[in-house]
């Protein structure tokens, strides 16, 4: 079938073609999951994406909400999958203050380089007897 000729792709395999999922398996996961949103409203693997469409994709700590340009059912290189879709400028600058948010709350915790020896968790235990 030819990327031109389609008008309609299933969700699942749209996602999986676009690279933001290593399989169907974990694409179809996350939509049952309510991690993808199509236009605000949840979606089932199968429902059937065409051009224009806007999603809402939630990946572990990060959301992107994309514009579909294209369709496609085959999974190609990330070069290629980059141009089925757009995100959306708001989408990129909320994602980019989240992560700074992230690396300032990072650098205010006390990094711990190894494991507390023997006399350091015996300390650290009667430290909370007596505070109890």
């Amino acid at each position: 079938m030819d990327d031109q000729s389609q008008d309609k792709v299933r969700l699942d395999k749209w996602l999986w073609a676009g690279r933001f999922f290593k399989t169907r398996a974990l694409a179809k996961a996350a939509i049952e999951g309510g991690k993808v949103h199509i236009d605000g409203q949840r979606a089932k693997p199968s429902k059937e994406v065409t051009v224009g469409i806007q999603l809402v994709i939630r990946q572990g700590r990060d959301e992107k909400t994309v514009v579909i340009k294209k369709l496609s059912e085959q999974r190609r290189g990330a070069s290629e999958a980059v141009h089925l879709y757009q995100e959306t400028e708001d989408s990129i600058a909320q994602r980019e203050k989240k992560a700074e948010e992230r690396k300032a709350a990072n650098l205010t915790r006390p990094s711990l380089d190894h494991r507390p020896s023997k006399k350091q968790r015996r300390q650290i235990h009667r430290f909370k007897e007596q505070n109890l």
